[in-house]
């Protein structure tokens, strides 16, 4: 049984998801504010976090920032109407495990919480690990189990983002947004080619696929990894 804070200002749609989650068997709390959600996370720890954007008095990625400065590391799923591209990318980066939409489908939602809890993905301080991956962000430090891995830095940005972020679909347009400075002049294919390279960087032979592609949708790091030729390559 896992404990779930959700924050909506939404009387009837809070009812609705506290239902959701209680059927799941969750221990669920709830705030309708900022103020409120501040003061729950102070008072209680929590498995995972449902976040709205727009709350009274503050909004939802402004409690996310807090709680990942203060070193919160329980998962986070944002559950907001706002829907651009602009928004989930300041959503991932401000430290977002997952983003949905309103409306939802409430299956779609309790299959998205239950990945996000049953999760092995660790972050604490610099360290980053996923599967038997592990990242040290101060030192760029890359090993899997316990073979080092030399990254150029435009892989090392990728994997970073990708490994605070697993088991989550990006398009290649996603991570050319986010892993690449603005002003560069970066071509889909060259997001392509750099994906393939830190793909054949970090896979070791014999052992589990981690970097995979979801054929017309992107690209996904495992958690919990697949077996060696269960995915192809692919440009999509």
């Amino acid at each position: 049984m896992s404990k779930v804070l959700l924050v909506e200002d939404d009387a009837a749609l809070a009812e609705s998801v506290m239902r959701a989650l209680e059927r799941e068997n969750h221990m669920a709390d709830s705030a309708s504010s900022f103020g409120e959600a501040l003061e729950r996370l102070e008072a209680f720890s929590y498995d995972l976090l449902i976040l709205d954007w727009e709350l009274p008095g503050g909004s939802g990625i402004e409690i996310l920032r807090r709680f990942r400065t203060k070193g919160g590391a329980a998962p986070v799923l944002m559950l907001t109407g706002r829907s651009s591209i602009d928004d989930k990318e300041l959503g991932f980066d401000t430290g977002a495990d997952d983003y949905m939409t309103k409306p939802f489908n409430a299956r779609e939602l309790a299959s998205r919480v239950k990945a996000l809890l049953r999760r092995p993905t660790t972050f604490s301080g610099n360290t980053i690990q996923v599967a038997d991956l592990t990242m040290d962000i101060l030192t760029r430090k890359v090993t899997r189990n316990t073979r080092e891995i030399q990254l150029q830095p435009n892989e090392f940005t990728l994997l970073q983002f990708l490994m605070k972020h697993p088991d989550h679909v990006f398009s290649t347009e996603m991570l050319m947004r986010r892993c690449w400075a603005s002003e560069a002049e970066v071509s889909l294919d060259a997001v392509y080619i750099c994906v393939r390279r830190l793909r054949k960087k970090i896979q070791i032979d014999g052992e589990a696929v981690l970097l995979v592609t979801v054929h017309g949708a992107g690209y996904s790091l495992q958690s919990t990894a697949k077996k060696n030729g269960d995915l192809k390559d692919s440009n999509e």
